[in-house]
């Protein structure tokens, strides 16, 4: 199992590859195909992220002792982000999702190249992940 920073260094390594952003793009168009199927009944609001301009959904379970992420979204551009940040996020130990510094978003030139409308709906997928780490965190330590 790669760490969280393994998975971002492989990222950075993957889009070093493309010198456009339209390169870029088209990669994260391709990642998007990568996203596992989602189960249509969390297809409702209670798993639907508030501050992305498109609509995401995000389920996280834990197993064993890892959060695993699922997501659907109806924008390409946004599942590839997506997948992207369960690539590095899913099958990690939630104190480890908490406090991870997530470099590889300004290191690919993720933010700095999305509308200002993406990178907060970035933003809001990530605090949402977070999120959800630090609930089965503290669930696990009140055990």
């Amino acid at each position: 199992m790669k760490s969280i920073n393994e998975c971002q260094e492989a990222i950075i390594q993957e889009f070093e590859v493309f010198d456009e952003w339209l390169d870029k793009y088209e990669y994260l168009i391709e990642l998007s195909k990568s996203v596992e199927e989602f189960d249509s009944k969390f297809k409702t609001n209670e798993y639907l992220i508030n501050g992305c301009q498109s609509r995401v959904w995000l389920t996280a379970e834990m197993q064993d002792d890892v959060v695993v992420y699922k997501a659907e979204t109806d924008a390409i551009i946004t599942k590839g982000i997506i997948a992207l940040l369960i690539r590095v996020l899913s099958c990690q130990k939630p104190t480890d999702i908490v406090n991870a510094d997530l470099f590889f978003i300004d290191k690919i030139g993720l933010r700095q190249n999305l509308s200002p409308t993406r990178s907060n709906g970035l933003l809001s997928m990530v605090k949402q992940m977070k999120m959800y780490a630090l609930a089965f965190g503290s669930v696990k330590e009140n055990l």
